[in-house]
């Protein structure tokens, strides 16, 4: 359809990535952002108008939805007669990471995000009728993004007019037109048994499946029930929505971690004992309270709180708050905490938000004042890098209660006996 090189709009296409039976995926460099970019442009000979309005509509639904484990849509547009939709560039998809071992915590981790973000799709009425590894983005934090929602929908109704198509991960009801929630649960189900086994069950979904000793070596007997109910080849004896199946997945899934620990433990016994974790440990009884730090980073497990902007341990930026907030409300740009008489993130100046209420909430947090003359309001919490009510940076330099150490290039607390990163401004080191 295109070649490398050549311009479509403000995009530079530099070569295929994949083609199905409905479009081709291209990776394009964006000539006006600097930044490389996925295309997905369906084919020509399909394209009519009747297809065109499906597609604008199915994209509007797709475009609505927020979730850190569904890919955004960047752009959708006609561009010299191609219907092109853009998202970000990911690294490889989970079809291209299962061809490589994969550890049962790696795939426990990768299964709760696909869920969550199914589950999120299912919760707002919308089905994505084509979910398969292919359509399952990874980026360079292990954050598993899925794509395509609301536009498999036309895909799938186009490509199987046009009499082309395979069955895949699809649900056999929906292989004869009756589609359900019910039918992404089944795809769910196929890809969380290969990526356990190696083995994807195939029609007509016998159980066990090639492969089923493997399942009982790595999983809890709760995780393979859910597998096998997520399979049924009957819709009524499946979970009703992906909402349902990661409801009995998180119960499953800690059963499943603690068998794994169980059967290292003789390996364990004989050697020393992780010293990370001898240091997280330490850290935790001593600051863990008063920082907050719920949460674990996605790479080296060190336990951070979500005012953080940067892992105090391996350095990873954390752009995106990863773990639960303890306040009602999310700023929709850094998933970070908001309480509901704010309008503006403070962490991370986000734009604007008109406050759920207009009464003011006290809260023990509130430590400090804002700079500000003119604020309206001026309470702050430990370590906002914002107002959250006049937007002004805040000058004050945030201390850690009971050490004395400053960041070399924020001035704000450092733990230097721990960290071997600044968590507020990601450099390494700290003033002697």
């Amino acid at each position: 359809m295109f070649r490398a090189r050549q311009q479509l709009g403000k995009y530079r296409i530099e070569r295929k990535l994949d083609e199905g039976g409905f479009a081709a995926v291209f990776r394009a460099m964006d000539t006006i952002e600097g930044t490389r970019v996925a295309l997905k442009v369906p084919h020509a000979h399909l394209v009519n108008e009747s297809l065109l309005n499906d597609f604008r509509h199915e994209v509007r639904l797709a475009a609505k939805m927020d979730h850190p484990n569904i890919l955004p849509l960047r752009n959708a547009s006609t561009i010299e007669g191609h219907f092109v939709v853009a998202f970000a560039l990911g690294d490889r998809t989970l079809d291209d990471r299962m061809a490589n071992r994969m550890s049962v915590e790696t795939a426990l981790d990768f299964a709760q995000q696909m869920l969550a973000g199914v589950a999120y799709a299912h919760a707002h009425r919308i089905i994505h009728c084509d979910i398969k590894p292919g359509n399952m983005i990874l980026f360079a934090d292990q954050r598993l993004r899925l794509t395509d929602f609301g536009i498999a929908r036309v895909a799938l109704r186009t490509v199987r007019a046009s009499g082309s198509g395979t069955m895949g991960y699809m649900a056999p009801e929906q292989a004869m037109g009756r589609l359900s929630f019910r039918s992404d649960v089944f795809s769910l189900g196929l890809i969380l048994y290969r990526m356990f086994t190696g083995h994807l069950p195939e029609w007509p979904y016998d159980w066990p499946p090639a492969g089923f000793q493997r399942l009982r070596n790595k999983v809890h007997a709760e995780l393979i029930q859910l597998i096998q109910r997520a399979i049924e080849p009957d819709p009524k004896k499946r979970f009703t929505d992906a909402g349902q199946m990661l409801s009995a997945f998180l119960r499953a899934k800690p059963k499943t971690l603690r068998d794994l620990q169980a059967k290292r433990k003789p390996a364990e016994k004989r050697t020393t004992r992780d010293w990370r974790e001898i240091r997280y440990h330490q850290f935790q009884r001593q600051f863990g309270s008063q920082l907050a730090t719920h949460d674990r980073c996605r790479q080296c497990r060190g336990p951070v709180s979500e005012t953080m902007h940067a892992c105090p341990w391996c350095g990873r930026k954390r752009h995106v708050a990863e773990g639960k907030t303890t306040f009602p409300l999310q700023c929709r740009r850094c998933r970070r905490g908001m309480k509901l008489d704010w309008s503006y993130c403070p962490w991370c100046f986000g734009p604007g938000y008109e406050p759920y209420q207009q009464r003011k909430y006290r809260d023990r947090r509130y430590q400090a004042r804002c700079e500000n003359a003119r604020c309206p309001r001026g309470d702050l919490m430990p370590y906002m890098k914002y107002c959250p009510w006049c937007r002004q940076k805040v000058q004050r330099k945030w201390k850690i209660p009971g050490c004395k150490d400053r960041c070399q290039r924020c001035s704000w607390g450092f733990l230097k006996s721990f960290w071997t990163y600044c968590p507020w401004c990601g450099k390494r080191g700290t003033a002697p």
